[in-house]
C-alpha cells in the first residue's frame, strides 16, 4: 500500500510539473528555477522534484547542465566540441568519402532551387579563385563557392551538415608538397571542374551538376592521395639518407 501511494504521489508531483511548464513563462534561455524555489512552488519536496525532473530528462522534455541549472527543451549541439572530437577520429580519406556522399546531392538541389543572386555569388567566388595570390586566399574562395552551393539548395538542415564536414575537412591536415608554388597554377584542376559545376547549376541540369561535383571530388581524393603518398616517400629518403658522423 505504501508502495502504492508513492507511485501515485510521484504521478502527481509528474503531472503538476507537465503543468507548470506548459504555462510557465521562463527565460529565453529556458532555465527552470533552482530546485529549492521550483519545490516549494510547486508544493512538493525537492526528493520528488528531482524524480518528475529525471522523467522528464529521460523523455527529452528537459536537459541538465552541472552547476548551470536544469533548461527546457533538448540538450544543444556542442559543435565545437563535437568538431574537435570528429577530426582526432577521422584521415583524409573519410573526409573524401563523406564529401562524396554528400556534395553532389547539395549541387543536385542546387540547380533545382538557386536563385539568380546566388548563382552570381557563385560566378563571382570562381573569378576570386583564379585571381588568388596565394594558396590561402584559394583555399578562401573556395570554401566560399562551396558554401554558396550549399545555401542554394535553400535547406538549412543540409548547410548545417555541410558546414561542419567543411569544418572537419579545414582541420584535418593534408599537407603540401615542399617546394610546391605558392599559388595555384593557371590549369590547376579544380578550376575546370567548379565551372563545370557552376554551369550545370546556372542551366538548371541537376544530373549534370550532381556529376560534375562527384568528378569534382573523385579528382581532389585522387590529386591529395597522390601528394600524400609522394610526401611519404619523401619522408622515408629523408630518414634513410646516413647521417654525418660527429668529429
Amino acid at each position: 500500500m505504501a508502495e502504492d501511494r508513492e507511485e501515485m504521489s510521484g504521478v502527481g508531483v509528474l503531472m503538476q510539473l507537465r503543468a507548470y511548464l506548459a504555462q510557465a513563462r521562463l527565460p529565453e534561455n529556458g532555465r527552470l528555477p533552482p530546485e529549492r524555489d521550483l519545490a516549494a512552488e510547486l508544493g512538493v519536496s525537492r526528493a520528488e522534484l528531482r524524480k518528475a525532473l529525471a522523467t522528464l530528462a529521460a523523455e527529452g522534455r528537459l536537459w541538465r547542465h552541472v552547476g548551470k541549472g536544469t533548461f527546457l527543451g533538448n540538450r544543444p549541439l556542442d559543435i565545437t566540441t563535437d568538431v574537435a572530437a570528429m577530426v582526432r577520429r577521422t584521415n583524409p580519406a573519410e573526409v573524401i568519402k563523406a564529401r562524396l556522399a554528400l556534395e553532389p546531392e547539395i549541387a543536385r538541389l542546387a540547380a533545382l532551387n538557386a536563385t539568380p543572386g546566388q548563382i552570381a555569388q557563385m560566378r563571382n567566388c570562381l573569378v576570386r579563385s583564379r585571381e588568388a595570390e596565394t594558396w590561402r586566399q584559394y583555399e578562401m574562395w573556395d570554401n566560399h563557392l562551396h558554401r554558396a552551393i550549399g545555401e542554394a539548395t535553400q535547406n538549412s538542415l543540409l548547410l548545417g551538415l555541410l558546414d561542419t564536414l567543411s569544418a572537419v575537412r579545414r582541420a584535418v591536415s593534408w599537407g603540401r608538397l615542399r617546394g610546391e608554388r605558392t599559388r595555384p597554377a593557371p590549369d590547376h584542376h579544380s578550376f575546370a571542374a567548379h565551372e563545370a559545376i557552376v554551369s550545370a547549376i546556372e542551366d538548371r541540369d541537376m544530373s549534370g551538376a550532381a556529376a560534375a561535383m562527384r568528378a569534382h571530388l573523385f579528382s581532389v581524393e585522387r590529386n591529395l592521395l597522390e601528394r600524400q603518398l609522394f610526401e611519404e616517400e619523401d619522408e622515408r629518403l629523408l630518414q634513410a639518407r646516413p647521417r654525418k658522423r660527429s668529429a
